[in-house]
């Protein structure tokens, strides 16, 4: 244990200026842990501090450290558990009951012996020391001596002192003179104990020999122990004052103690009330203008504005933790929220009366726009709102059911107000479509042919194709009608005329200026009070992705995507975005229908119209989609696009249609068939309207379905013709449709283009063929008899030896055809060709071209057999070719 304590004093009190007076090897009651150790110091400073210190051993090593440290002052009661039985429990009661193990009683004795010492010497404070041996205590006190309690502990707890530097020497010295000091350390000690006897019998002797300095010294230390007696008693007075002394100074450091935190807590204090007052305190100013501010002027309004966000700023103030249960906190947060209320229920009532009053005042406006094709400016409107947008803001932030409900209700009256305005707009635009006034809504620019259709096909809601569907009728009238060839071709052309509608080209003008200013009015204003609401009401417009309406007219079925509010159904926004969305749609909600309407009427005016429909509502919903692909305007003409793509479709089928139900009159000749005319004009018409169109596609779609509906309807129809060759009707329609397409140059039906060229150079070579036939009758079957014996093997020159062959009987056959009669057979062919062909295609001379080159074809076949099988004879021919061209030149200026 020794050695412990002195390594202890050595490791970790001496760097703390402390000495170990007592130590314990202890572990705690009822735990089986590792041994610590508690040791008894005191502070070789004064004033002296006493200690009792945890001292444990690490973990890592075999050094130790300290653990914990009490002062002595703190220690209440000292239990020992019993004071007759050895026990080595005891507890030690300091700011809580601390229940100690001792290795030994011996230990733990001396332990609680040293602590009473301590105390009796240093605190002069009562410990309780509670089942401890009183014999115990009563050892511990010196007798007969005039010396202190710590004094004699200290002499005998120092059982080992450390030697100085002279009396290291010494020993040094005295062990250089014995060389076996080191390996006999027992007889070193011996020579040193004999040496000390002979000092001590030379001492006893010299004092001996001088007795009277020796009674003259004990005299003198009489006389210092009674200076000493007397020194003992001032320093123990002078002791006990300074222990008054050093109680007084301990009172008066626990004071400066308590009136150092008394001043900390000061000020905290003060920096909390000043926290609260800088953040948590109205300007009057601001009080007043929440409560009177004036809601109309811009003054009143950016007063109003400047109090609301201080409010909102005390309202939001960070408090700390405990402020919430201040009562003067919980006032006024409770005034900050009656301020809240009482200015969010007047800012709501002024702009539910704002909301009214400009409803009011721009419904006044509508008579001026009655009779024009505008729609009134919401600007100003939209310029007073605006200076309220930062009280939105704050009411959204504040107070968000009032914000909800201005926001209803701006949506009610705006779209009261905005269906009456759109829906007079509307109005007017019919009206100026259909040239009547309000109160006759009849179709005056209508054909009179097509009422009777109209009132058929009135209930129908897409009524696209409703006059082509009539002129269907009127086409078979007109081909049954003609009586001879000039009334025919102008029944055609009419035909062709009345395909598309009876509209002039300057109707279709008209129509076309109407719908664009119609788009062109709406987009500004949903685009301006899409920038209104987001601004006003605080909304962030986000861009997104979207599939363009060009796709949607294809894949989409149409519908809209417009949302309602169910009542008493909360509603819930995935964001602002669609926020935004679900506002326009119910302010506007009247503009889809009405558009739809207004499609209606223009398709039931001309089917044709569908074709500026879809191109102006296409570059429309493009321009829509690159200002905002998520805006209401652009959603909104994106459905109304599938619509116009719709009826677009239905113009197609519809004229698609018309090919496959076309019936050809069997008294009459064909002719150039109504459904080619008509995909001239439709052609035509298409073009200059879809000229650098963003639907150009749909348009090329459109053709390849026409085109190849018409090639069939017109083999149909040659097929079944009966008055006029097959020939004939195939070879001027596919010669008229490659004319067309030749004049129009549509790239996507090149192919097509290419088909008619072949299909009409095949079928003329045909009917020339086939009407010229064999003009020669006898001389073709006498040279086909040449042609079949040469066939069968005889040469050439040896034919004229057949007896029905030879060069009188082809003199015979030759002398039949005499000019004259060939000329009268081409006459009767000409008028024949002429009978088949009709006048506005012009083929008449193209044909007889033709023919004029087979016969000649013929003639000169003619001439060959006759040099290769008849040699030398002189045989020819009554006429010569050059007589073939004046007898076709002839006939064809005399008719």
């Amino acid at each position: 244990m020794t050695a412990i304590k002195h390594a202890l004093q050595r490791d970790i009190f001496t760097p703390n200026d402390e000495r170990l007076l007592s130590i314990v090897n202890v572990c705690k009651a009822g735990k089986k842990k590792r041994n610590c150790f508690l040791c008894a110091t005191v502070t070789t400073e004064r004033p002296v501090q006493v200690n009792v210190v945890k001292v444990k051993k690490s973990d890592k090593g075999d050094f130790y450290k300290r653990q914990t440290a009490w002062a002595l002052r703190d220690l209440a009661v000292v239990d020992a558990k019993d004071a007759v039985k050895e026990n080595p429990e005891f507890d030690l009661h300091f700011d809580k009951v601390y229940k100690w193990v001792a290795s030994s009683t011996v230990e733990k004795n001396t332990f609680i012996s040293c602590i009473w010492k301590l105390n009796q010497r240093y605190l002069r404070k009562k410990i309780d020391f509670i089942n401890v041996s009183s014999q115990l205590l009563e050892e511990s006190v010196p007798s007969g001596e005039n010396q202190s309690v710590a004094g004699g502990d200290e002499e005998a707890v120092d059982e080992y002192q450390e030697l100085n530097a002279r009396e290291e020497q010494d020993i040094e010295i005295m062990m250089e003179g014995c060389e076996y000091a080191i390996s006999n350390a027992e007889a070193f000690a011996e020579k040193l104990s004999r040496e000390l006897q002979v000092l001590d019998g030379a001492n006893i002797q010299s004092i001996m020999a001088s007795e009277k300095q020796v009674n003259i010294l004990m005299k003198l230390l009489d006389e210092a122990l009674k200076e000493v007696d007397q020194i003992e008693l001032k320093l123990s007075s002078y002791e006990e004052m300074l222990q008054s002394v050093k109680e007084q100074m301990d009172q008066i450091s626990e004071s400066n103690h308590l009136i150092h935190l008394s001043n900390t807590n000061n000020v905290k204090l003060l920096s909390e009330i000043e926290f609260l007052v800088n953040h948590m305190d109205l300007a009057k100013g601001h009080i007043k203008a929440l409560q009177e501010g004036d809601l109309t002027s811009s003054r009143g309004i950016e007063a109003c504005t400047n109090a609301a966000d201080a409010l909102l700023q005390c309202m939001n103030v960070a408090l700390r933790p405990g402020h919430d249960m201040l009562h003067a906190v919980k006032q006024q947060q409770q005034r900050f929220s009656d301020l809240r209320e009482q200015f969010a229920r007047r800012l709501a009532s002024h702009l539910n009366s704002v909301f009214v009053q400009q409803g009011h005042d721009q419904s006044s406006t509508l008579a001026q726009h009655s009779v024009e094709l505008t729609l009134p400016n919401h600007h100003p409107f939209h310029r007073d709102l605006l200076r309220y947008a930062k009280l939105m803001e704050w009411l959204k932030n504040t107070d968000y059911g009032k914000y909800e409900g201005l926001t209803k209700n701006y949506m009610d009256y705006l779209s009261r107000l905005y269906e009456r305005e759109i829906k007079d707009f509307f109005e007017v635009a019919k009206i100026k479509m259909t040239g009547t006034t309000r109160e006759g809504k009849k179709f005056a620019t209508l054909p009179r042919k097509e009422s009777a259709v109209k009132q058929e096909t009135e209930s129908l809601h897409g009524s696209s194709g409703k006059l082509t569907g009539s002129t269907s009728s009127l086409n078979k009238l007109s081909v049954q009608s003609s009586g001879n060839r000039r009334s025919q071709s102008s029944s055609l052309l009419d035909m062709g005329n009345m395909s598309a509608s009876d509209l002039d080209v300057a109707d279709r003008t008209k129509f076309d200026k109407i719908f664009e200013q119609v788009l062109s009015e709406l987009e500004p204003l949903c685009l301006a009070e899409q920038d209104f609401i987001s601004k006003f009401f605080k909304l962030q417009q986000h861009q997104s992705i979207l599939g363009t309406a060009a796709n949607e007219a294809e894949e989409m079925d149409g519908g809209t995507l417009s949302r309602s509010y169910p009542s008493g159904v909360p509603q819930t926004i995935s964001s602002e975005k669609d926020m935004i969305r679900q506002m326009m749609t119910k302010i506007f909600r009247c503009i889809e229908p009405e558009l739809n309407n207004l499609i209606a009427l223009g398709d039931k005016i001309d089917s044709f119209n569908s074709l500026y429909m879809l191109v102006k509502m296409s570059h429309h919903v493009w321009t829509a989609q690159n200002v905002d692909p998520a805006s209401f305007l652009s959603t909104t003409l994106g459905n109304v696009l599938v619509t116009v793509k719709r009826n677009f479709d239905k113009c197609i089928s519809n004229q698609m249609k018309q090919m496959d139900e076309v019936k050809i009159s069997k008294k009459s000749k064909v002719g150039i068939l109504p459904f080619v005319a008509e995909f001239e004009e439709f052609a035509a018409l298409a073009e200059s309207i879809f000229k650098n169109a963003e639907r150009r596609g749909d348009l090329d779609k459109a053709y390849i379905k026409l085109i190849r509906a018409v090639f069939i309807s017109v083999e149909k129809v040659a097929n079944e013709s009966q008055k006029t060759p097959r020939d004939v009707v195939m070879m001027e329609n596919f010669h008229h449709i490659f004319a067309t397409l030749s004049r129009l140059k549509i790239s996507c039906l090149e192919a097509e283009k290419k088909e008619a060229k072949q299909k009409y150079t095949d079928h003329l070579q045909s009917y020339v063929i086939y009407s010229l036939g064999q003009p020669l009758e006898k001389l073709n079957h006498f040279f086909e008899g040449v042609e079949a014996r040469v066939a069968q093997g005889i040469r050439e020159e040896e034919v004229s030896y057949q007896l029905a062959f030879n060069k009188q009987e082809l003199r015979k056959v030759i002398k039949e055809y005499p000019g004259k009669e060939v000329k009268k057979g081409l006459d009767n062919l000409y008028k024949k060709v002429d009978k088949h062909l009709c006048e506005e295609e012009n083929l008449l001379q193209v044909v007889w071209h033709s023919m004029q080159d087979e016969f000649i074809r013929q003639y000169k076949h003619f001439e060959g057999l006759i040099a290769r099988c008849y040699p030398g004879s002189g045989i020819t021919m009554e006429f010569t070719i050059q007589d073939i061209l004046d007898y076709c030149s002839s006939i064809a200026q005399s008719h």
